[in-house]
């Protein structure tokens, strides 16, 4: 449970537009969503007292509030990568338990994809040469090569194949199949994935995620508000953050991530199991994130992933443990940052919101799922937010 006296519940969620949007600012993308959010709870803007984004304009969330006209007296900008939302949530959960907000708005948007379409930008991400970056960056250590890394290094000391890495994609299009918003839907093979072009030595093209434009919104509210939503809350059980290192020499073992931390105490303040888990939303920038993570999370023993994910496991329709259920950064969609679309999912799925990838509680087809899980990372396994997630 929170820290507070308050219960904390996620009433709202909605993404933008996403996939190819050409037509759209960052900044518009953040406006959709957040309206979308708000629709979908059934409030009005006046409720909110507290905001938290990051990623966009020199203040981020001053910006990006007086853009959607909010005027906030609580504001989180943490940024740690891609676990930036679940670690925003984290806080946000506190505060609102503790009485400092009622209702805190999370939002993100991003035209990545636009962007380098048009020319406003390169396809390179550089994150500057000073500090500890200093001693990897004359060597081309690029972020992809560190995660490419990690895999190898996984691979050499526990057995795994490059064809099980090459599972979590091709399971992961099979649940974008199912789902009409994905941006690629068409089934792919593990010879598909391992015939691609090469990107960084193991992962070939179908290993990494897509790139693609949209925006997410997460509306978090006191349990007294949840009388006045349209929507049944989803209840914040349970959270945990970590922040692993920064240079990879400091890095004690390339095989477990972060999220070996924030999971065990998300799961510890939840007061849940792994294994009453019915589904887990798992950021997944490259296969080897989601493999690691099923690890970390202790769906499976350290070094049996590989094993783990090989039996269709993660598949929404057949999988004992369904991951990544609208198809994750692999095939849904991609704008950067995108631990928000991890939540947004996990709520849907709790609400039977999935349509034909809903997934079922252990009773079978017709009984929601009641415990769900969003874990995701940052920076090159710098850091990790993990929440745990339960309705009525």
């Amino acid at each position: 449970m929170t820290s507070g006296s308050r219960k904390v519940a996620v009433v709202g969620v909605a993404l933008s537009d996403c996939g190819r949007v050409d037509d759209a600012t960052p900044y518009a993308l953040h406006a959709q969503a957040a309206r979308r959010a708000l629709a979908d709870a059934g409030l009005g803007r006046e409720v909110v007292d507290g905001f938290a984004s990051a990623g966009l304009g020199t203040l981020a969330p001053v910006e990006v509030a007086e853009y959607l006209g909010l005027r906030p007296t609580w504001v989180d900008s943490t940024s740690v990568g891609g676990a930036t939302w679940e670690v925003m949530a984290a806080h946000a959960a506190d505060a609102i338990a503790a009485g400092h907000a009622k209702a805190v708005l999370l939002v993100y948007g991003s035209t990545a994809r636009a962007d380098i379409k048009a020319g406003r930008r390169t396809g390179n991400l550089s994150f500057g040469s000073r500090g500890p970056l200093q001693f990897e960056v004359p060597y081309g250590h690029t972020l992809i090569a560190k995660y490419a890394m990690a895999a190898r290094r996984h691979m050499v000391e526990h057995g795994t194949t490059i064809e099980q890495l090459a599972q979590v994609a091709v399971q992961t299009r099979a649940n974008a199949a199912l789902n009409p918003e994905a941006m690629f839907r068409d089934p792919i093979t593990v010879d598909d994935v391992l015939s691609g072009p090469m990107i960084a030595d193991p992962f070939t093209k179908l290993h990494c995620c897509i790139r693609s434009d949209g925006g997410a919104a997460v509306l978090l509210v006191a349990e007294e508000l949840v009388r006045d939503c349209r929507t049944a809350p989803v209840w914040v059980l349970g959270s945990g953050e970590h922040v692993s290192h920064s240079a990879m020499s400091e890095w004690p073992d390339f095989t477990t991530g972060p999220a070996a931390v924030s999971g065990r105490l998300a799961f510890e303040r939840a007061g849940v199991r792994p294994g009453e888990i019915d589904f887990a939303e798992i950021y997944d920038a490259f296969t080897y994130m989601t493999l690691v993570t099923l690890e970390d999370l202790g769906f499976c023993a350290k070094g049996e992933g590989g094993a783990f994910v090989e039996k269709g496991r993660l598949l929404v329709r057949g999988g004992e443990l369904p991951v990544n259920t609208d198809g994750g950064g692999l095939s849904a969609q991609h704008p950067g940052m995108r631990g928000l679309f991890l939540l947004v999912e996990a709520v849907r799925q709790l609400r039977g919101e999935g349509a034909d990838r809903q997934v079922w509680g252990p009773g079978g087809p017709g009984e929601l799922p009641r415990l769900g899980v969003a874990s995701a990372t940052g920076g090159w396994f710098c850091s990790s937010g993990t929440l745990v997630l339960g309705r009525d």
